[in-house]
């Protein structure tokens, strides 16, 4: 992969201007309040089903700043479903991976003395092979400031469109029944004016401190404001640092020194830019407002070599978070991202999660605006994604206390401690006396426990979603993880077909032989499809029935030898999880939503599982088009 580029702010076209009175609102279809990459994703896969809509957005561009980075194979399985690959192509072109996200790094400073290091996202050593057989996509670190305008790019060159300066001041709710309506009150902060906008569906996306939520009346659990934090970017050459010490993130607790923060260094641009996360030592330690240039003095400390130039960017403070909705979606308005989930950045899953939660979000929204699903189909967006969230906020702030073990572990003191005292606890972990022991086994304890963040394979992948959109009555048994998973549900992933479950990742090729493809590009696409194999023709007949019988693409793919799809290494027979003539249907957002272990009565069962997932009744015989205008 290239190194990253210069960020680029995108500005689309001009949208038509604001009305002149405010009873004449603005109308649309769709308006998504945010364009970070929760809201620039989901205009991405709402056109990707043929929708148009509007983005507003109260920044004038694309963030300039490189906040959320590490991009994880969940969420790029999600981009990776846009047409032929085209963004994900583009994301492989910008992001870094392999050496320069190899490790994590305790070091006194960048150029001075290492006290240990975990390998991390399965870029080398034993889990590696785990992280390849998982996902056709490697972990890869991709800046906001680099994804957003790709995103913005490719949904507005389709149709969406974008009013950048526009912050929202109000929300509310009219009509009755199908006429609902919201009615979203905005300013255009460029000339000061205000006027409205009328949408059937609005989304909310705007970040930690999302108005769309509040005004919603959005119900929120939170463990309370943490310790405060700034976010410091620079430009410092750092490439004669990091040869054999490659890594995304440097740990650097400086020992001697009596800062009330820790610090991390991340790179950002290798090895040219960099971004300092300094953390408050407490919830009470505030981080002191310094200037410009004492910035760059205290980021030359840390990089330990006063031979390179330090020159400060830019700098933003926040607070360390450990909030999430209780519920995400109100009628037919829905939140999603950072509005949702507010935490630290430890496990890297901000970004990650919101693009996740607009893939499960569009398909929906798509086929209940086309007539071709009730609207019962929406309630399943809260079902399945709220306890993600809440799980999400929750694993970040267990981690960053494992992070803050390690700073313990290895002597971190609180501010103000004297002089002595922070340099006895520097040299403790170099004696070789019982508390020099003791202390190194601390850390190194410490240390090993952040596997489950830097190889966190099964907290990316091991959502089981439960819901009216998945289909498990069938089953004989309840889920079940495999071995490893049961062992560490965090570290590790074991493949399942089971409903609810993400489709299990396997190459296949054709018999003529060629580029193999993955599981996860042949289903998806914004259709359901039924992956059977020999002797599973009537399940492919059943497909089309079912297509042309509910109007919604049901598209049928058969995997064995001879069959449109060769199982080359035979991994799908050992991860389909039914016989060779069963099936298993794939949801547009890569779950499973029902399997059957054999053959029979397949028009039958397709016709009466497609019909829960959409929320479409009628006895066999009758329209089953109930809703209005479905038109296929």
């Amino acid at each position: 992969m290239s190194s990253l580029t210069s960020h680029t702010i995108i500005n689309t076209p001009p949208v038509p201007p604001p009305p002149t009175s405010p009873d004449q609102p603005l109308t649309t279809d769709l308006l998504v309040v945010g364009a970070g990459p929760a809201g620039a994703s989901l205009a991405c896969f709402l056109t990707r089903h043929n929708l148009t809509g509007l983005t507003l957005s109260s920044a004038s561009g694309t963030s300039p700043e490189p906040r959320a980075h590490l991009t994880n194979s969940a969420a790029l399985e999600c981009l990776r479903d846009l047409d032929d690959g085209d963004v994900y192509a583009e994301c492989e072109r910008l992001g870094n991976a392999g050496d320069f996200i190899k490790n994590y790094r305790w070091c006194e400073t960048l150029a001075g003395d290492e006290y240990a290091r975990v390998p991390a996202w399965g870029v080398h050593g034993a889990r590696g092979s785990d992280f390849e057989m998982a996902s056709p996509c490697r972990y890869m670190d991709l800046p906001q400031s680099l994804l957003e305008p790709v995103l913005v790019k490719w949904a507005t060159s389709r149709g969406w469109r974008v009013r950048w300066d526009t912050r929202v001041v109000g929300v509310q709710e009219e009509g009755e029944g199908g006429e609902k309506r919201w009615r979203v009150k905005v300013v255009d902060q460029v000339t000061g004016g205000e006027y409205e906008i009328l949408t059937r569906y609005l989304f909310g996306a705007d970040g930690g401190r999302s108005l769309v939520a509040k005004e919603l009346g959005l119900p929120f659990q939170s463990a309370g404001a943490g310790a405060p934090a700034c976010n410091v970017l620079v430009k410092a050459d750092l490439a004669h640092l990091m040869q054999f010490r490659e890594g995304n993130l440097h740990m650097l607790p400086r020992l001697d020194r009596d800062y009330p923060f820790v610090c991390v260094a991340r790179m950002v641009k290798p090895w040219t830019e960099w971004m300092f996360v300094v953390v408050g030592k407490g919830p009470g330690v505030a981080v002191p407002d310094y200037t410009t240039q004492e910035w760059a003095a205290i980021i030359s400390d840390f990089i330990g070599d006063p031979s390179v130039a330090v020159s400060v960017l830019h700098n933003s403070r926040w607070i360390v978070n450990e909030t999430s909705a209780e519920v995400i979606s109100k009628g037919t308005a829905f939140c999603l991202g950072d509005a949702i989930h507010r935490h630290p950045p430890t496990l890297g899953l901000g970004s990650n999660t919101g693009i996740q939660d607009a893939f499960n979000l569009a398909w929906k929204v798509a086929l209940v605006m086309k007539s071709h699903a009730y609207p019962s189909l929406l309630a399943t967006y809260n079902t399945e994604r709220q306890p993600v969230a809440s799980k999400l906020v929750r694993d970040s702030n267990d981690t960053l206390r494992n992070h803050l073990a390690c700073w313990f572990g290895l002597g971190v003191q609180p501010p103000g401690t004297p002089a002595a005292v922070r340099q006895s606890a520097k040299d403790l972990l170099k004696q070789a006396t019982p508390e020099g022991r003791e202390a190194r086994a601390r850390f190194h304890a410490s240390i090993k426990n952040m596997q489950t963040e830097t190889q966190a394979l099964g907290t990316a992948l091991n959502q089981l979603y439960a819901s009216s959109a998945v289909v498990s009555s069938d089953e004989v048994e309840p889920f079940q993880p495999g071995p490893r998973e049961t062992a560490d549900p965090y570290r590790f992933h074991d493949p399942s077909t089971y409903p609810g479950r993400r489709l299990p990742h396997v190459w296949l090729g054709k018999r003529v032989p060629g580029k193999l493809v993955s599981t996860l590009d042949i289903a998806g696409k914004g259709r359901f499809t039924l992956l059977t194999g020999i002797g599973g023709e009537g399940w492919l007949q059943a497909a089309e029935a079912v297509t042309s019988r509910l109007c919604v693409e049901v598209r049928g793919v058969g995997i064995g030898v001879g069959l449109e799809w060769e199982d080359v290494y035979l991994d799908w027979e050992e991860k389909a999880g039914v016989e060779e003539d069963g099936c298993v249907l794939v949801r547009p957002d890569l779950f499973v939503a029902w399997r059957a272990e054999r053959s029979g009565d397949e028009v039958g069962k397709l016709l009466e599982v497609m019909r829960g997932i959409l929320g479409v009744g009628g006895a066999d015989g009758e329209a089953d088009n109930g809703l209005e205008n479905g038109v296929c």
